[in-house]
């Protein structure tokens, strides 16, 4: 029961709807330096966790224990936006779904999509359950991705996973005509999910660039938190 209870009330499932958070493609959260992408790929990879399943996070710049650290805070927000739960049973959630969570902390100029490979097939050779989702936080689209992003949707088609992405845009760059940060625009026909994130008054929009006929919806979430405002 605590697990649907948390599902229900996570801010993404409620603006992107669980059924689509892990569909084999690809998703991408967009804003400038420091306003929340990693905080908001964290709950999508969280409700993954809560439906049972395994993800892979990649960090670019974080080490494994502030990554560990986010989830940790990205769970109690959760809990808490709920109101009292018995902290013993929450504690015994939270055991459950960490070790479904597993980290890897690389520099861009190692980052491989060989080896994500390499480990994938390992896993698969051992009988051993797929993760659902990857999360690549980090990546640097002010440069050509276009190989590496080849690379990972071959992975994504061949393993059935989602592959989420943070994407960092700047604060002085308008959109360009069709209506994306400039990051984004340049490959966004690779992506068929995307959300905006930007500051407004004392709490942060989430703007949803591509998701069907979700398209130009907007949510208030706090930043504190990322629940929903």
């Amino acid at each position: 029961m605590l697990r649907k209870d948390l599902i229900q009330k996570s801010p993404v499932v409620q603006i992107l709807g669980s059924e689509y958070l892990g569909q084999g493609k690809f998703g991408a959260v967009v804003s400038r330096a420091g306003v929340g992408k990693t905080q908001f790929l964290v709950q999508i990879a969280i409700s993954l966790l809560l439906e049972g399943k395994k993800i892979i996070h990649i960090s670019l710049y974080d080490p494994i224990d502030k990554i560990n650290v986010r989830y940790k805070e990205g769970y109690t927000n959760l809990i808490d936006s709920i109101g009292y739960i018995d902290p013993q049973k929450a504690a015994r959630l939270w055991d459950d779904i960490a070790p479904c969570k597993f980290g890897i902390t690389c520099h861009e100029n190692t980052f491989s999509p060989k080896n994500i490979r390499d480990y994938l097939v390992s896993l698969k050779k051992n009988s051993l359950e797929m993760p659902a989702m990857i999360v690549v936080d980090g990546l640097d689209f002010d440069r050509d991705c276009s190989v590496v992003l080849d690379r990972l949707s071959e992975l994504g088609s061949e393993f059935s996973l989602a592959i989420w992405f943070s994407m960092k845009s700047h604060r002085e760059q308008p959109f360009t005509d069709k209506g994306f940060p400039v990051q984004l625009d340049r490959v966004q026909g690779r992506f068929d999910k995307a959300v905006y994130l930007q500051p407004k008054e004392d709490k942060i929009e989430v703007v949803i660039l591509k998701d069907g006929i979700k398209v130009n919806e907007r949510h208030l979430i706090e930043p504190a938190t990322m629940m929903l405002a």
